[in-house]
């Protein structure tokens, strides 16, 4: 298990945690949560012994394996699905001994190593990496791709998948479903639910939170304390606990008040002296009670539209794609003011494809396009950030975007997104990827679109945030397109759905359930397709075999396959008599009888037997690599 036992963590100078004590037994799902900066990336540095603790003592079995996402993946030339099985350490430790003993013609620590390979499930190693592959949106094409050919995001997922891999007693995940689409979160939070280890998870998805962990462990003003049950379990004891301490707070303040009062009147009366005396002591001796802390909300909401044309914008039987290939074809749709359309559909099916054309960034290869008089568009994607200007400050920010606008009346409107006092005047170069996301928000907000095309605006948001974006999108008087991994935002904020599946864009009539359904009857389409053309292609080869070439491939394993049989039967023969020595070999008699003829026959006998069986495992052995290494009958 894990144990904290008055354990405080810091960083530099800085306490995060501190006189911590918390105990985890093998299996536990626990969801990490707290602001930024209080400390959860430390504790994943300690669990992975990168961080040693202050103060107080941290234990954790030393056998356990410990496995973690990577932040960094080099630019490898191996395939994408070699890349994943390396993160089985084991595994690749025997297939690596397995290659030299057979070089070696060593046979039984051959047949050790076979025994050991079973162990670890390495026989089906290649098939569960293929798994974990396409449940992270790999094609079976580009499982042999080179990683150095894959892009950032998805070469984290490479990363996932490899940690996913590692058979692991404890599985640290740190925001795990950033760079991931709703399927790949839908898939991730299945394999996690039937995970056997332990699991720290950091996640800013209450959905996959609820969905996966039984505890939460909370970083607040320094201290950690652990919930049992899943956020929403989280959310209520936490509003109770803060509703208790908040009333006893004010129960000791009328009590504090009332002594003072006392003491105030009668300490300079002699008579009253002693009683004033006693109740300032009562005072000292008291255990102050903190008011309720709540971390601080954001607070911003969607500046009113100029204008609102109706419908804002029409595509009319549009085809959109790339080279004069169309990925959506016929496309038919209209938005107006006050709809909030989700986009559903798989990872390479056309989403950002159909936003991008939305957002004019992309041009249509067909169709007519019809735009409301003063459309605004504002479109939020992931190279918004590539777009800031590391060298200058939130405040510069907004002064170039508006110039007009006084710079307080902008210094107000930043700290809505958390941009307060010096942090809205430093350069935004060593921003954090969830600061640069509230700042990217918050230009494109005070531009006043009546059109939102939001492509993934919850990546590295946190709890908080992401809730006063959903609270702000439910008050916006204008149109929203919106695609989420987030199902929490999805369900909160969309009226309605459009599915982009098989080249097109269509309503989709139903809610995420039914759409986890429908991801979960592709899948299920997906694998029996992929049966049937293994079974097609394999009766391809069947047909293409000659009956000469099956005879010859039959006639040269038959003499192997005969003496195999033979040994076989000689083998368990030998392990009848040896049994049948043994037992007798057991029986304690036989060692006091005072004749030993039949003790030393006994012994005799079974050395024989043990060198025969040897003999002939080692023949066995040699005969089935001799077989192996000869051309599969189809």
């Amino acid at each position: 298990m894990i144990q904290f036992k008055q354990l405080t963590l810091t960083r530099g100078t800085k306490i995060l945690i501190q006189g911590a004590t918390m105990q985890l037994h093998p299996g536990h799902k626990v969801g990490l949560t707290g602001a930024n900066g209080t400390g959860k990336s430390s504790l994943f540095a300690m669990l992975r012994g990168e961080l040693h603790a202050e103060n107080g003592d941290f234990e954790m079995p030393a056998s356990w394996v410990v496995a973690h996402v990577a932040q960094e993946t080099p630019a490898l030339a191996v395939p994408a699905i070699e890349f994943v099985l390396d993160g089985d350490a084991e595994l690749r430790e025997i297939e690596t001994a397995l290659a030299k003993a057979e070089a070696n013609h060593q046979g039984e620590l051959i047949a050790e190593l076979h025994q050991r390979l079973s162990d670890v499930d390495g026989y089906s190693a290649k098939a569960r990496a293929s798994e974990l592959l396409n449940g992270l949106g790999f094609s079976q094409a580009s499982m042999q791709q080179p990683v150095a050919t894959f892009s950032g995001g998805w070469r984290v997922r490479l990363n996932l998948a490899r940690a996913l891999m590692c058979r692991s007693d404890l599985l640290l995940l740190d925001e795990p479903t950033n760079h991931l689409d709703l399927d790949a979160v839908i898939w991730l939070e299945s394999w996690l639910q039937t995970y056997r280890g332990t699991l720290f998870l950091i996640s800013h998805d209450r959905d996959f939170l609820d969905a996966i962990v039984n505890h939460i462990a909370h970083i607040e003003q320094q201290t950690l304390t652990l919930y049992r049950g899943g956020y929403s379990d989280f959310e209520r004891q936490r509003a109770e606990k803060l509703a208790l301490q908040q009333a006893m707070f004010e129960k000791q303040q009328r009590k504090v008040a009332h002594l003072q009062s006392y003491i105030d009147r009668f300490r300079v009366q002699a008579t009253k002296a002693r009683q004033a005396q006693s109740r300032i002591k009562a005072l000292e001796r008291m255990e102050m009670i903190s008011a309720a802390h709540v971390d601080s909300q954001f607070s911003f909401e969607f500046r009113a539209p100029v204008s609102a044309p109706d419908p804002l914008l029409v595509l009319d039987n549009m085809s959109v794609g790339y080279a004069s290939q169309p990925l959506i074809s016929n496309i038919e749709l209209a938005i107006r003011p006050g709809e909030r359309i989700g986009l559903l559909g798989k990872n390479g099916a056309g989403k950002t494809t159909l936003i991008k054309l939305l957002a004019h960034e992309l041009a249509p290869l067909s169709g007519k396009r019809v735009e409301g008089k003063d459309l605004k568009i504002g479109y939020f994607a992931q190279h918004q950030l590539e777009q800031l200007r590391p060298d200058e400050s939130p405040l510069q920010h907004m002064v170039k975007l508006d110039p007009l606008t006084r710079e307080q009346e902008h210094l107000n409107y930043l700290g809505g997104f958390d941009f307060r006092g010096e942090m809205a005047l430093s350069p935004c170069a060593n921003f954090s990827g969830g600061e640069k996301s509230r700042l990217a928000l918050a230009l494109l907000i005070w531009t006043r679109p009546n059109l939102l095309l939001l492509d993934e605006p919850t990546n590295h948001l946190d709890l908080e945030m992401r809730h006063a974006l959903t609270l702000a999108l439910q008050d916006f008087e204008g149109g929203v397109i919106l695609v989420s991994h987030d199902r929490a935002l999805l369900r909160a904020t969309c009226d309605q759905f459009l599915l982009v599946a098989d080249g097109k864009a269509a309503d989709f009539d139903g809610d995420l359930e039914d759409y986890s359904q429908w991801l979960n009857a592709q899948r299920l389409k997906e694998k029996q397709a992929t049966q049937s053309l293994q079974v097609e292609k394999t009766g391809k080869n069947d047909r293409a075999q000659t009956k000469a070439e099956r005879q010859a491939r039959i006639a040269e394993r038959r003499p192997l396959l005969k003496e195999l049989e033979q040994i076989e039967r000689n083998m368990a023969q030998m392990q009848a008599d040896k049994k049948v020595c043994d037992d007798r070999l057991n029986d304690t008699a036989l060692y006091a009888a005072s004749d030993k003829t039949e003790l030393q026959q006994l012994l005799k006998t079974q050395a024989e037997l043990s060198t025969k069986l040897e003999s002939a495992e080692e023949r066995w052995l040699e005969l089935h690599e001799m077989l192996e290494a000869l051309p599969v009958i189809d």
